[in-house]
């Protein structure tokens, strides 16, 4: 029997989001208007997901608005804001029934510690800051497609609606995630 493809996101699936908490961490902890904050979050967004800057050039560009950031006090503190979720111990088991496939918005230096115990059950990593590429756009999507088992199920799980239309438009199945672990159930 063939076994189903299931594609993971990880912040909001795998691991907790760190945002907006890191942000506020942030804002309290130096003073800084958090609405700042949020604008410096936006504009480095796609750069930063995508790989187009380094881990490195994020944090140099944050001490630029944050002048008396210390980095490697935020970079332990927005390591320990990414924690594991409920869903995280049910991989196991369900790479016995299905083609477990990873594919995240994320730089993989922030979740080497999750999904690096995963490994020995997943069968392909897609994190948009290695492909050159986010969600919701397309190419990310047909990058992580050349890895499914050609078996025609796929379900996706994703934290946000907006990232199902290019899982949807290649005939993937799509289910909503909470951070509480309830669509585990």
């Amino acid at each position: 029997m063939k076994k189903p493809n299931l594609v993971l996101d990880i912040a909001g699936v795998l691991a907790t989001n760190f945002s907006p908490l890191f942000w506020h961490h942030l804002s309290t902890t130096y003073d800084v208007q958090y609405e700042e904050l949020l604008k410096f979050r936006k504009g480095v967004r796609e750069e930063l997901w995508t790989g187009q800057i380094t881990e490195q050039a994020f944090w140099t560009k944050l001490q630029r608005l944050v002048p008396n950031l210390q980095m490697e006090a935020a970079k332990e503190q927005l390591l320990s804001m990414i924690t594991p979720l409920p869903a995280v111990e049910e991989i196991p088991g369900w790479s016995g029934i299905a083609n477990i496939h990873l594919l995240s918005n994320h730089r993989l230096e922030w979740i080497e510690h999750i999904i690096n115990p995963l490994q020995a059950y997943v069968t392909s990593v897609t994190i948009s800051a290695e492909a050159g590429v986010c969600k919701p756009e397309m190419v990310i999507y047909e990058k992580t497609q050349t890895y499914l088992k050609n078996n025609g199920t796929v379900l996706f799980v994703d934290d946000q609606e907006k990232n199902f239309t290019g899982a949807a438009e290649l005939g993937w199945n799509t289910l909503l995630a909470d951070e509480r672990g309830e669509w585990t159930g």
